[in-house]
């Protein structure tokens, strides 16, 4: 059975993202075995806008529910990393404070 990026978003992630702008922490991890479309599904491909990953989905809808509510203040911390070989590998991070003076 195959499934649309979007799709998978919708299962997966996208609960999860409203739960953390509600002040819940909230981690999408992807397991499996070499090949197994990990890297795919996370990140999506860049030549494709309906092949976007969980990843920027996520960040654009984090945004999305940040804009929905102005009367709050949001500080985003976002951490992507890889663990390959039990090597942790610390592919991007972002901290952002939004209405802070900070």
């Amino acid at each position: 059975m195959k499934n649309s990026q979007e799709e998978l978003f919708e299962y997966c992630a996208k609960e999860i993202i409203s739960k953390s702008v509600e002040g819940y922490n909230g981690t999408v991890f992807a397991y499996g075995q070499t090949g197994s479309g990990k890297t795919f599904t996370m990140s999506g491909t860049p030549n494709n806008y309906n092949y976007r990953g969980i990843i920027p989905r996520s960040i654009t809808r984090v945004f999305q529910e940040i804009g929905s509510k102005p009367e709050y203040e949001f500080k985003v911390e976002v951490s992507y990393l890889e663990i390959y070989n039990e090597i942790v590998i610390i592919l991007f991070i972002i901290c952002k404070a939004f209405g802070s003076s900070t």
